[in-house]
C-alpha cells in the first residue's frame, strides 16, 4: 500500500470528505486511532476536523514522522468557518503551527473544507463550550464583529451542513500530480 488517506472525525463531516475521497481515489482511508506506520506511505493525506482551534488527531498521527525525499503530506482541514475568508485562512494556519513540527508543515500541500454541525448530536461538553462563546459573542457589538463570529452566531444551535464533495476536486489533482 503506497497511498493512504488519514482521518480524524468526532462527528462525521470529516468521515464522510475521507469515504468519499477513499472511493474517488482508490485510496484506503483509516480513522487516526487505526493508523497504520506512516514511514512506507507515498502519499500521506490527513483530513482533520477543527475543533477549539486544532485539528483532531493531527499532532498524534503525525508524532514522529519525517518526511523522506519523494514523500507528500497532504493536510485537508474541515471546519465551519468559510475557508476563503483570509482571517479564517490565518486562524487554521496558526494551529497548524501548534500542532506540527515547521519541518513537516513547510513541506505540506494544505486545503481547507466546510463541514457541519448538528448542536443536537454534540456532547454535553461541546454544547456547553459552543454555549459559553455564543454569549460572549452576542455581547459584541455587530459592526465589531468578524464575520466567522457573525457566520456562528446565525447558525448556533441549528443543523448545518456545508459539506460539498466537489470541493475535493483540488485534493485529487494534486494527488495525482507527479
Amino acid at each position: 500500500m503506497e497511498n493512504i488517506i488519514v482521518y480524524g472525525s468526532q462527528y462525521g463531516s470529516t468521515r464522510r470528505y475521507a469515504q468519499k475521497l477513499s472511493e474517488q481515489t482508490g485510496i484506503p482511508a483509516v480513522s487516526y486511532k487505526e493508523a497504520p506506520v506512516l514511514s512506507n506511505r507515498k502519499i500521506i493525506v490527513y483530513l482533520g476536523g477543527l475543533y477549539a482551534g486544532g485539528v483532531l488527531g493531527l499532532e498524534k498521527t503525525m508524532r514522529g514522522v519525517s518526511l523522506r525525499s519523494g514523500q507528500r503530506l497532504l493536510i485537508v482541514t474541515v471546519g465551519l468557518a468559510d475557508p476563503n475568508e483570509a482571517e479564517n485562512q490565518n486562524n487554521i494556519r496558526a494551529s497548524l503551527q501548534k500542532q506540527l513540527p515547521p519541518t513537516l508543515l513547510d513541506r505540506a500541500k494544505m486545503f481547507q473544507l466546510r463541514g457541519g454541525i448538528d448542536y443536537q448530536r454534540l456532547s454535553f461538553g461541546h454544547r456547553t463550550m459552543l454555549k459559553l462563546l455564543y454569549q460572549s459573542l452576542r455581547k459584541i457589538p455587530p459592526e465589531k464583529q468578524t464575520a466567522e463570529n457573525q457566520a456562528f452566531i446565525e447558525t448556533y444551535g441549528k443543523q448545518v451542513d456545508f459539506t460539498d464533495f466537489n470541493t475535493l476536486e483540488p485534493i485529487i489533482k494534486e494527488i495525482n500530480t507527479r
